[in-house]
């Protein structure tokens, strides 16, 4: 059994006593997504690595986080940026190694910052050790049962075993050659040929998986983000199953998923019950280490009462919240997200898990200014209709995080939100790698443009992501007013607005506290009490009235305020009267 410390003090001595409180540390945390290929390189190689991670966790400290998440660092050949897994108990040589990562584990419990490790259980990649030796194994051998092997339908095995579409396009099926030569049987991938569904019906499966988590969680991780965790158990029979044509876009892990992943829970391939037997175990081995460990679950379903299911007291803590990420800029739409978020995850005593951006959306600076829909997945570039206006959407971000940071629960930041980066459009077309680029012939732009490598000093090559100047995606000419150095101490800068944030949301305890809201008559404008905070923010084109309750001192503005009106697309934080 391990236990953790943070600046030498064990967090399970800090955690005991949350943990009769309902206070425990994720309830209200705030938790900081680092991509680690894009965050610093120690090497100079033009890929962040985890030494580079431990190089710049003082910035995260300053900054005011009580976590880390890391996207997957793990052994792959990376055909999926790293959610196709080779070995889920290594680090990736294009990373680092065990050690670098153990180095990192400490120095980020010095700092008093948690850390949090991607979990990738639905599928493997090809290359696992397991899925070859079910490729040179027979039908119906035990090594074939850990994935899902099925017999072809019609009168040579010839046709998939159902009609299910991979999120990636195309059929979820692909038949494989038998060690003799023949035609053989088909296995399941709801996302890339590359990544064979796992058989979650499989007790050795299963037996795996508690080992990986015993593994990291011995390292001293303080929990797992678990990827597609709607997945894994799939419907008895694997029925035929044709997606509704409008569907709409609930978003997507991955490109494509828009069409697909966003089905509602009788999709046969989501949000199964038998998933909540496999958290409920996993929250039984988390429960042998000191301390509160946490999962987080990636859990694309709809409505929010079903995602809340994720997060019972006996299975998960935390699951993003999709529906708030995808509510645009409007202070009704947002009313209604908020409350049905805090009363979904209330009935089952979890907090809600606040989120705007990651490494699969378009950066919330450019995503609120677009004036053409863009659904989830595609992306934007050169040659997308409606363009954002940096300016705007940089205005609307900052007052959408000013927001999201004052509501009660947790929330997740994505590395460089907190420096106002926009997403990056006029990528060229060769630089390009995200995989939907390549499938869609250029159609879908991808995510590459949130996946830029950070600036972290004006004038210095690649901006001080390394000292070589490579980069493996191309980083702007003018990013050096963006640059983490450039914003330290300017009041006005993003970064700043985020540091005073973090601090008076940790002061004022509005993690822990509650929504009480406030009417303002005016329908662009959203305002609520949060303990001793009031907070009002501008959703409209037009400057508005201040509500008669917004009378205290100004704490917090994310543009600027004069005390008297409130400027559009501006959030305002107060001393409540």
């Amino acid at each position: 059994m391990t236990t953790a410390s943070l600046n030498g003090r064990p967090l399970a001595a800090a955690d005991s006593a949350a943990a009769r409180t309902g206070s425990e540390w994720w309830r209200s945390a705030v938790i900081y997504q680092i991509y680690p290929r894009s965050f610093a390189d120690s090497n100079g190689d033009g890929i962040g690595d985890i030494a580079g991670i431990t190089s710049r966790l003082e910035a995260l400290e300053q900054l005011g986080v009580d976590a880390i998440w890391l996207s997957p660092f793990y052994t792959s050949p990376q055909k999926d940026a790293g959610y196709d897994v080779a070995d889920y108990c290594d680090v990736d040589p294009l990373f680092g190694t065990l050690a670098d990562f153990d180095a990192m584990i400490a120095a980020s419990h010095g700092h008093g910052i948690r850390v949090i490790v991607d979990l990738v259980p639905n599928h493997s990649s090809d290359q696992h050790p397991w899925f070859g030796e079910a490729l040179a194994a027979a039908p119906g051998s035990p090594e074939r049962e850990r994935y899902m092997f099925r017999d072809g339908r019609g009168e040579n095995g010839d046709e998939a075993p159902n009609n299910w579409e991979a999120v990636f396009g195309g059929s979820a099926w692909t038949r494989v050659v038998e060690p003799d030569g023949t035609p053989g049987q088909w296995y399941l991938h709801l996302f890339d040929p590359s990544q064979p569904d796992f058989n979650w019906h499989n007790e050795e499966v299963r037996a795996m998986f508690r080992d990986v988590l015993r593994f990291w969680l011995d390292r001293g991780v303080d929990g797992f983000r678990v990827d597609v965790a709607h997945g894994m158990i799939k419907a008895d029979g694997l029925p035929d199953y044709t997606p509704a044509q409008d569907s709409g876009s609930m978003g997507g892990l991955m490109p494509g998923a828009e069409d697909d992943e966003s089905e509602p829970v009788s999709a046969p391939y989501w949000g199964q019950d038998g998933v909540h037997e496999i958290y409920r175990d996993w929250h039984a081995v988390l429960a042998e280490y000191d301390g509160e460990r946490v999962l987080c679950a990636e859990a694309w379903v709809d409505p929010l009462s079903k995602m809340a299911l994720w997060v019972r007291p006996d299975e998960m803590q935390q699951a993003f919240n999709f529906p708030y990420l995808e509510t645009p800029w409007n202070a009704a739409r947002l009313r209604s997200v908020i409350d049905d978020s805090i009363s979904a995850f209330s009935a089952v005593g979890a907090p809600s898990t606040w989120v705007l951006s990651n490494h699969d959306v378009v950066r919330h600076a450019s995503r609120l200014a677009l004036t053409i829909d863009n659904p989830q997945g595609h992306g934007i570039g050169p040659r997308t209709q409606g363009k954002p206006d940096t300016a705007l959407g940089l205005k609307r971000a900052r007052a959408a995080s000013a927001l999201m940071l004052a509501l009660p629960g947790g929330a997740y930041l994505y590395q460089g939100e907190e420096l106002g980066l926009p997403e990056v459009i006029e990528l060229p077309d060769d630089a390009r790698q995200d995989p939907t680029w390549f499938r869609t012939n250029g159609e879908r732009y991808g995510r590459d443009g949130c996946r830029v490598p950070l600036p972290w000093e004006a004038g210095s090559p690649a901006y001080g992501f390394n000292s070589t100047g490579a980069a493996w995606l191309p980083q702007p000419d003018d990013w050096d007013g963006y640059a983490r150095a450039s914003q330290v101490g300017d009041p006005g800068s993003t970064l700043e607005l985020y540091r005073s944030a973090l601090a008076l949301r940790d002061e004022h305890g509005l993690g822990l506290g509650d929504v009480a809201w406030l009417e303002t008559g005016n329908s662009d404008v959203i305002a609520f009490v949060n303990g001793g905070v009031t907070v009002v923010a501008n959703t409209g084109d037009e400057d508005a009235e201040l509500p008669v309750a917004a009378r205290g001192a100004a704490l917090l503005a994310s543009g600027p305020f004069d005390g008297r009106v409130l400027p559009s697309d501006t959030t305002v934080w107060f001393t409540t009267a």
